[in-house]
């Protein structure tokens, strides 16, 4: 019987650590597709007549599939084909920024975009997968914590780049630079990621139909899944509109994104500190309690304060809302393991936690820009982060619960 190898074997073969950097790699140019938005919402309002509520739909549009698709696309990869999913998905995406870029309708753009979230469906779904046929044992914990970081790497280069681009050259010129970095990506991955030697053997005794009703039917999994939810779509909130919140206060368009990649530079931080404190004993719970109190004290000051606070120290709240938000992504892909209903059900309740952070990301943004469209300034959206924030603590005390429980179970 034929095995497969973790590492190529022959000589001339890719190396493993070559391919999983291509592999992350892929990761962060979707995630610059993006964060390629909030930087030129400014521009798209004044050349295309784009309204807010509008631009809040093309923000969040790239995480429609995933609100519908990302738990069957975790269950149907693997048949598909990891290597093959994840070039397709680079590949639609240059197709659909090449033709977004080349738009003058916003009704184009939001197709394009639309078809955009698919592209990020079909990359970041698999990734995790690939990297564990790619690298040993040995190193898979390291490889997945930095594969953790790819979306606010992704965001944080965008909001850094873009501004630029578009001041040197316009937003289809965004667009069509971030369609050719697609395109080099895929020709890295067609290159340097081999092609699985066998397809993945299905788990014994629970078929994909069996392992979905278990996630469906277990509350852990839902609790998780919700309090992902209820982080990332103030994450996307705060990264996608605070650019124009800069900007509407005076500050230039360069610095404004400047600042924001910062705040997305400083949630890889929080996402390194949960896996330490996790390490080092501290409960899950008490993590994800004491971000979402941060959270919920920082949108105060980012968005409920207006000119009563000096726009710096709204800046500062924000990096610390980005930072100890941080703290919620790993804590809760911690737990969404640990209360999978099986072993063999971990990979659709990841799916499933993916696809509801991915609606919270889709909803958020429309309704945090009809919130300021209709008050006429930022002043009521910390209240989208006050409900958000409050439910993520109900959420909390739900997975402390199932947590006692299951520990007087064992004792």
């Amino acid at each position: 019987m034929t095995s497969v190898s973790l590492q190529p074997d022959a000589s001339n073969a890719p190396s493993p650590t070559r391919a999983a950097a291509w592999v992350i790699g892929a990761g962060v140019v979707v995630a610059m597709h993006v964060g390629k938005v909030p930087v030129a919402i400014p521009v798209l309002k004044a050349q295309l007549g784009m309204s807010l509520v509008e631009a809040g739909i093309l923000l969040s549009l790239s995480q429609f599939a995933g609100m519908l698709l990302a738990v069957f696309m975790g269950m149907l990869a693997d048949a598909f084909g990891l290597r093959r999913s994840m070039l397709s998905g680079l590949l639609l995406m240059a197709v659909a920024s090449s033709l977004g870029g080349a738009s003058q309708s916003v009704a184009v753009l939001l197709l394009c975009r639309a078809l955009e979230g698919v592209a990020v469906l079909l990359v970041v779904v698999p990734a995790p997968a690939m990297l564990r046929r790619l690298v040993t044992a040995r190193y898979l914990a390291l490889v997945l914590g930095i594969w953790g970081a790819f979306m606010p790497a992704g965001t944080a280069a965008a909001m850094l780049l873009g501004p630029w681009v578009i001041a040197a050259a316009s937003w289809h010129v965004w667009w069509w630079a971030l369609a050719a970095i697609s395109l080099l990506c895929a020709w890295g991955l067609w290159v340097w990621v081999p092609p699985a030697s066998a397809p993945a053997p299905e788990p014994s005794g629970l078929s994909q139909a069996n392992r979905l009703m278990q996630t469906w039917t277990n509350p852990g999994s839902w609790w998780v899944a919700l309090a992902f939810g209820m982080y990332s779509s103030q994450w996307l909130v705060l990264i996608g509109f605070f650019p124009s919140l800069l900007q509407e206060a005076g500050i230039g368009a360069a610095l404004a994104g400047g600042v924001t990649a910062l705040a997305s530079l400083v949630n890889i931080a929080g996402n390194v500190a949960a896996g330490s404190m996790l390490h080092r004993g501290f409960a899950a719970p008490r993590i994800l309690a004491l971000a979402f109190v941060t959270m919920l004290a920082s949108a105060m000051l980012v968005f409920g304060a207006g000119e009563a606070v000096a726009v710096g120290w709204r800046m500062a709240a924000a990096l610390v809302f980005s930072m100890v938000g941080g703290l919620i992504p790993g804590s809760l892909f911690s737990l969404a393991v640990r209360l999978a209903p099986s072993d063999q059900a971990v990979s659709t309740s990841l799916g499933w936690t993916t696809q509801l952070s991915m609606m919270g990301q889709f909803v958020a943004p429309p309704v945090a820009a009809w919130l300021a469209d209709t008050h006429g300034s930022w002043e009521l959206t910390w209240l989208l982060n006050a409900a958000a924030c409050v439910l993520g603590l109900w959420l909390v005390l739900r997975i402390r619960d199932l947590l006692n429980a299951a520990s007087q179970i064992k004792a």
